[in-house]
């Protein structure tokens, strides 16, 4: 999503072997699947949408359905990556990931495997300005961008119920990337003019999540 120097992408490999990281898995039969970290951001390691064995999503399914352990949509990690990478909190409606059947009749599953990554994580309201900051010799390293909105609470104040209930709209943006890696700091403002408008009457909200890095 983002595009990085050889040297940040060597300093932020180094950093990541140096860090300990926390590894979570999640599968969902249905409906709705949500990755958080308690701590820290999203990165999204592996992602499946489909079925590569007889037990998982089993129960009361019959065994016809469960039969092909080689099932696999292509770019759902990909999805997956864009979509939750650099955030605390994901939530995906599995349909959303559904955008073709890679085998019909056999019933299947998204199973997702990400880790915690150590970040700074900023919520800037639209009209709003921020600045990413690092400490002497360090320099920014972004893991995402989002600018829409994903929720009714963030940056909710006084605001009316009309202009929040839509919370499908969040897109990727490099333009925080373009503007700020390997950078020391960064100034930041929330604003149509600048990521464009994914959702006209909604109050929006860039999300950032970045790291600091001593360059190679």
């Amino acid at each position: 999503m983002l595009h990085l120097s050889s040297s940040l992408l060597l300093a932020a490999t180094w950093s990541l072997m140096t860090t300990e990281v926390s590894s979570e898995r999640v599968v969902s039969c249905s409906d709705v699947q949500r990755l958080s970290c308690d701590s820290g951001v999203i990165s999204v390691q592996d992602a499946l949408y489909g079925r590569t064995d007889r037990q998982t999503c089993s129960e009361g399914r019959p065994p016809q359905q469960l039969l092909n352990t080689a099932c696999s949509l292509p770019g759902t990690f990909d999805l997956l990556r864009t979509r939750c990478d650099g955030k605390r909190v994901c939530e995906l409606n599995i349909d959303d990931v559904r955008t073709s059947d890679p085998c019909a009749g056999t019933f299947k599953y998204l199973e997702t495997n990400y880790t915690c990554l150590p970040a700074v994580h900023l919520n800037i309201c639209e009209h709003s300005e921020a600045e990413l900051n690092c400490e002497d010799g360090q320099v920014i390293f972004l893991y995402g961008a989002d600018y829409g909105r994903r929720d009714r609470t963030t940056c909710s104040y006084r605001r009316p119920e009309s202009n929040l209930r839509d919370v499908l709209c969040s897109s990727p943006t490099r333009t925080v990337a373009e503007s700020c890696n390997g950078r020391s700091s960064c100034r930041i403002r929330a604003e149509n003019s600048v990521f464009g408008d994914p959702c006209v009457g909604t109050v929006k909200y860039l999300e950032v999540s970045y790291t600091c890095q001593y360059p190679v």
